[in-house]
C-alpha cells in the first residue's frame, strides 16, 4: 500500500495543496491503491525524517529543507518526495499502469513546469498564499506566516491588498495564462491536454496550480469566477476533465 502524505485545512475534504494535487491526481490516474496520511506544516520535517524521505531543497541559511507531497510505498519501502519524482517512480514501479510520462516526454514537461512557474504559479503568489493561510488549522497557519513573511519580507496582509496593488497581479496572471493557453493551443484549439489528447503528468502541473486558485480563492468568488471565464472558459474544462482523478483516499 502507498501513503501519500498531505497537509491538510480546515474545509471539508482538507486538500489545497497544489504539489500533492499533482501526485493525488497521478495515484488516481494510475489506479494504484493509496490512503492519506494527513501532516501539518511543523511536523513535516520529523514526519519525512522519520520515514526515511530525503530534504527537498535548502532554507536560505542553509538548513535542510523537507517538503510534501512524499509517498512511502511499503511493498517497496521506497520513500519519494517531490511530485515529478514520485511520478517516475509510480511509472517505473507500476509499468502496467496508464503511464504519467509518454515516451520522450520528460523533457517537454520540465519546460512546462519552468513556463507554469513563470506565467502563473509564481505570479499569483501574492493573491493565493494569503487565502491558503486562512484556511489552514491553526498549527500549520502560524508556521506558514512565519515562513512567508520572513521569505517574501513582508506581512501576508500586504501581499495583494485590494485595489491597484491587487489590480496589477491579476493582470500579470491573465497575461500569463493567455500565453500559458498559446502553448497549449499549439495542438489544436479543440485539444485540451498538453501533449493533444493525451492527459499526462504535465497536466497535473497545470492542473494543482488551478485547483490551489480556486480552492482558496472558494470556486464561488468573483476572483476564481474570473479565471474561470478566461481562455474560453479552457482551464475550468481542465479541472473538470480530470474531477474523477481529484478523489481523496
Amino acid at each position: 500500500m502507498i501513503t501519500l502524505y498531505d497537509i491538510p485545512s480546515q474545509l471539508p475534504d482538507k486538500v489545497w495543496s497544489p504539489n500533492t494535487f499533482k501526485s493525488r491526481i497521478s495515484l488516481n490516474y494510475k489506479g494504484i491503491p493509496y490512503k492519506t496520511e494527513w501532516v501539518e506544516y511543523p511536523d513535516i520535517e520529523s514526519t519525512l525524517k522519520q520515514i526515511g524521505g530525503a530534504p527537498t531543497g535548502k532554507w536560505s541559511d542553509g538548513r535542510d529543507y523537507y517538503s510534501l507531497p512524499a509517498i512511502h510505498d511499503s511493498a517497496t519501502g521506497k520513500v519519494i518526495a517531490d511530485s515529478a519524482g514520485i511520478a517516475a517512480y509510480l511509472d517505473e514501479t507500476y509499468p502496467d499502469k496508464p503511464v504519467l510520462y509518454p515516451p520522450s516526454s520528460k523533457a517537454a514537461t520540465a519546460v512546462l513546469d519552468h513556463v507554469v512557474g513563470a506565467n502563473f504559479s509564481v505570479p499569483i503568489r501574492p493573491i493565493n498564499l494569503p487565502a491558503a493561510h486562512k484556511i489552514l488549522n491553526p498549527p500549520s497557519q502560524v508556521y506558514f506566516r512565519t515562513t512567508r513573511e520572513k521569505m517574501f519580507g513582508k506581512k501576508l496582509e500586504d501581499f495583494a491588498p485590494p485595489g491597484p496593488a491587487r489590480d496589477a497581479v491579476w493582470k500579470t496572471v491573465k497575461e500569463g495564462l493567455d500565453r500559458l493557453a498559446g502553448f497549449y493551443e499549439r495542438n489544436g484549439e479543440d485539444k485540451l491536454y498538453y501533449f493533444g489528447d493525451t492527459f499526462s503528468f504535465a497536466d497535473t502541473i497545470v492542473i494543482g496550480y488551478l485547483l490551489w486558485t480556486k480552492i482558496v480563492l472558494g470556486a464561488d468568488s468573483d476572483e476564481w469566477k474570473k479565471v474561470a471565464s478566461w481562455n474560453e472558459g479552457r482551464w475550468e474544462k481542465l479541472i473538470e476533465s480530470t474531477k474523477h482523478l481529484q478523489t481523496v483516499n
